[in-house]
């Protein structure tokens, strides 16, 4: 049982709430109750978001790309630097980074993450004798840290529109469509060790890191589930897509592919109106990384058109380069007052800006990563989250102010629990395991560092 002093669920507010669950689901819900000894009591309870991309690997480069080196810096030199990283790990180094990745998503109130998982061979390109090696060690992560998982093994074949041969540095990503579907049932095998609640879908990389013909092959391989690719981040990826296959990448891909409630779209950074406007009507979630996307130069997303088509949408900590649910909503509100020079942007018509961004990434998130409503009512799984509405930042609001407070007001520290599909992992602030994982991914730092 999990007692609120007060909880946001599916009708709205309540007081003292008690939540019942098991295998992971929430069972029963009663109000106006009265906690007993064997309650774990909190304060405010509110649905967890899902993380939606993340490419863990790129943790431990945090902090490293933020020298400015000769010329005009870009997304596009950071992906060298970036290439370059990524010839120094090892299983081991994955596995260690992953599992503090995902500890720090869950004290900073995620309940699960969608993996972008492209690092996938040794380094120069050879498989390992397990094709499905490195996705065995993100399960192996996610087995440790109790998050809920959504791997999401990539197809990266090509590197840039046209075919182009990939680059060394993309060696370890690389995969016909043939072995890509071999290593999606190796990855598979691997989560199926883990909670029923975490599961596998494919990313196709981009339009750019495929061809026409090997897209439409992997999704009929796949069937049903999740699907996520990065779409329209760059203006030169929109220019090069759009010459190689005579339309926008968001334009060709609704015309081309069957996308509905299933999809993903990472950034959808830079559309037109319309397609804006044919992307909400598609089903598809919205995958938003802000802070990611202000840290490599990306731009804004089309928030107000988008909302008021009402597009679906959730967040994702993308590159990593700092964890944090609340500045990932704070900064996906802030890009849309730069850029409009407005305030209370993300909202359609009267409300609160908070709220809307938080449920609507409550809801987005968990559609994205197949894990249900992404809300606290009987028959969804139990993922939430609890915070302390007594704490300095969030204290002197009204109960219809708490999410204005969080998203804006407040940081991270506010989470005191979270549960995973009603796995208990973060308690008074903490991650159950975190002293472990801590040391294991120092350990791994260490070594790393000493190899580059």
């Amino acid at each position: 049982m999990i007692f609120a002093r007060q909880a946001k669920l599916s009708t709205g507010w309540a007081s003292n709430v008690r939540v019942s669950h098991a295998d992971g689901w929430i069972t029963a819900i009663t109000v106006d109750q009265k906690s007993d000894a064997h309650d774990t009591c909190v304060d405010t309870l509110l649905p967890s978001l899902a993380n939606l991309h993340s490419h863990s690997f790129q943790r431990a480069m945090a902090g490293m790309t933020e020298y400015r080196m000769a010329g005009k810096d870009s997304f596009w030199t950071w992906r060298d630097l970036m290439y370059r990283f990524t010839a120094n790990l090892t299983p081991e180094h994955i596995e260690a980074i992953a599992a503090f990745v995902f500890l720090e998503m869950q004290e900073a109130g995620y309940a699960s993450v969608g993996e972008f998982h492209y690092l996938h061979h040794q380094a120069g390109g050879m498989p390992y004798a397990d094709l499905g090696e490195l996705s065995g060690r993100i399960a192996a992560a996610a087995a440790t840290t109790g998050i809920g998982l959504t791997h999401l093994p990539v197809l990266y074949s090509y590197g840039g529109a046209g075919q182009v041969p990939l680059e060394t540095g993309q060696a370890r990503f690389g995969n016909s469509v043939d072995r890509f579907n071999d290593l999606v049932a190796r990855a598979r095998d691997a989560v199926a060790v883990l909670p029923a609640d975490c599961r596998v879908g494919i990313a196709p990389h981009s339009l750019r890191a495929t061809s026409p013909d090997d897209l439409k092959s992997v999704l009929a391989a796949h069937g049903d589930g999740p699907v996520h690719i990065h779409i329209a981040e760059q203006p030169k990826e929109v220019a090069d897509i759009s010459a190689w296959l005579g339309a926008r990448p968001v334009e060709w891909l609704l015309a081309n592919a069957d996308v509905s409630s299933d999809w993903c779209l990472i950034h959808a950074t830079h559309m037109t109106a319309d397609e804006t406007l044919n992307m909400a009507r598609s089903g598809a979630v919205a995958g938003l990384c802000p802070v990611t996307e202000a840290n490599l130069g990306d731009g804004p997303f089309n928030g107000p058109s988008y909302l008021e088509a009402k597009g679906a949408f959730g967040v994702g900590s993308d590159s990593n380069v700092l964890i944090s649910l609340t500045e990932e909503l704070r900064t996906l509100e802030y890009s849309q007052r730069l850029r409009d020079v407005a305030r209370n942007v993300m909202v359609i018509g009267e409300g609160s800006v908070g709220e809307t961004l938080y449920m609507g990434a409550a809801k987005g998130g968990a559609q994205a990563l197949g894990r249900g409503g992404g809300e606290i009512a009987v028959g969804e799984l139990a993922d939430v989250v609890a915070i302390d509405s007594t704490a300095p930042s969030l204290c002197a609001l009204h109960q219809d102010q708490l999410f204005d407070g969080l998203v804006f007001a407040a940081n991270d520290n506010v989470i005191t629990d979270v549960w995973s599909a009603g796995r208990h992992c973060v308690r008074s602030g903490h991650h159950v395991k975190r002293d472990e994982i801590v040391r294991g991914y120092k350990a791994a730092m260490q070594s790393l560092v000493a190899s580059l």
